[in-house]
């Protein structure tokens, strides 16, 4: 990593007082780099958009692709309308980051939705955010409405002749709604069911138009990077997946909360410095890397591995949202198995079949084996169901049920096989 992370001062949500309040925000240089880009003939749309693919910004929303690349699959402008939906739903158990954007710096990701917005040439940006932070929505529509007020959203941009509107939309409470697609019809007023891809969102996606989705974090990066430089991004954090990320740590450490650091941290230095170690000093038992839905990994198995894309992938799991849960050695992982698998059966939206009854045969099987009712069998049939389900749905949510019970089974198999060896013994 080249960055010294204990040197390094924070981004995304810089240690400004009021940074929220768009004065605030005009006097530490806020909205200037939009300025710069709409009224110099050096920038051009093509130009920004080549400047975010160098800096090589991965989605913060849990694919991790290039932002930039994904700009570049918009069509040519056609004289219709075009949308960028921000998606702040954030409904993946273990992350909570993108509220703090909309509260402590939200006037920077409005800034890079509209530089987004020019070098898509975009209509329209419509800001997804979970129907349950009511208090950040609040927040956050006052943030926009301050930019109306400036002139930063509406017609004719800093008078550079380019017109942006920007929609805060309440969602739901249904976790699928996080999906792309599933997003994009609740928007439309429909229920949040996943499209079949292809067509994509860049060719046909809100209201049958071209479409962007970009995470809430994501586009908060691009200030940064349009004021500094690609070459000056990169060389914060991890090579292959640079730049300041927010990571949301809960669990059993002293001092839980988000804290901002370069990619390509250490979990161990995460978890004992940042945090101030385990709780009680007890010893790390599992690591959830990046919310519910990743592979969990062994306390034994963290020797060198760090919160980047890479470094994760060979350890076998994956950065996702950086929602990290920390666990202790007291923890039943069947337990945590059975309430992550409740979730995904609760939340899945019935339209395909192995999702609709392939969580709901997880969750069943495992409370039996919660109960002490299990058989030793019954473990390869979860891993069985597994395959069943994984790859055969529309979109991912039934990949995301499935990952932690495999990896969970595979990696802490000796929790389950006390439970259902205890039951045995006991029905003897």
């Amino acid at each position: 990593m080249s960055t010294d992370w204990k040197s390094f001062q924070p981004l995304l949500i810089p240690k400004i007082p009021n940074l929220h309040k768009i004065d605030v925000y005009e006097k530490n240089g806020g909205y200037k780099t939009l300025k710069d880009i709409l009224t110099s003939k050096d920038h051009t749309p093509e130009s920004v958009t080549n400047t975010v693919k160098a800096a090589n910004l991965r989605g913060r929303g849990g694919a991790g692709f290039n932002a930039g690349l994904k700009w570049s699959f918009m069509p040519k402008p056609d004289g219709g309308p075009r949308y960028i939906a921000a998606n702040g739903d954030e409904s993946e158990p273990g992350t909570f980051k993108d509220r703090q954007i909309f509260e402590y710096n939200p006037h920077q990701f409005i800034e890079g939705s509209i530089i987004a917005g020019y070098a898509m040439d975009i209509t329209a940006v419509y800001v997804y955010i979970r129907g349950e932070y009511r208090s950040w929505i609040n927040m956050f529509q006052k943030a926009v409405d301050d930019a109306y007020a400036k002139g930063y959203l509406g017609k004719n941009i800093c008078n550079s002749g380019f017109d942006l509107d920007m929609y805060v939309h309440s969602g739901a409470g249904a976790y699928i709604c996080g999906e792309e697609s599933s997003l994009m019809e609740s928007l439309e007023g429909k229920r949040g069911y996943p499209r079949v891809k292809p067509p994509f969102p860049a060719q046909k996606g809100l209201w049958g138009r071209p479409t962007t989705i970009n995470n809430i974090e994501t586009l908060a990066n691009v200030p940064l990077i349009m004021k500094n430089g690609s070459e000056w991004y990169t060389s914060i954090g991890a090579k292959t997946h640079p730049g300041p990320v927010l990571y949301g740590i809960s669990g059993h450490v002293n001092k839980p909360g988000v804290y901002e650091y370069p990619t390509g941290m250490l979990i161990s230095d995460l978890i004992n410095e940042v945090c101030g170690g385990m709780r009680g000093g007890k010893k790390v038992k599992a690591v959830i890397p990046g919310g519910s839905s990743t592979p969990p990994l062994r306390g034994d198995q963290l020797d060198g591995v760090r919160m980047d894309a890479d470094s994760l992938r060979e350890a076998g799991s994956m950065m996702g949202t950086a929602g990290m849960v920390i666990m202790d050695e007291d923890t039943d992982m069947v337990d945590v198995l059975w309430r992550i698998s409740h979730f995904y059966h609760h939340e899945s939206c019935g339209q395909c079949t192995p999702c609709r009854d392939g969580t709901g045969f997880l969750e069943k099987t495992l409370i039996k084996i919660k109960n002490g009712e299990g058989e030793t069998r019954d473990l390869d049939l979860l891993l069985d169901l597994c395959t069943q389900i994984e790859g055969r749905t529309i979109c991912a949510l039934a990949d995301a049920a499935a990952w932690p019970v495999r990896y969970t089974i595979t990696r802490f198999r000796e929790d389950f096989e006390k439970r259902v060896k205890k039951s045995a013994f006991a029905l003897a």
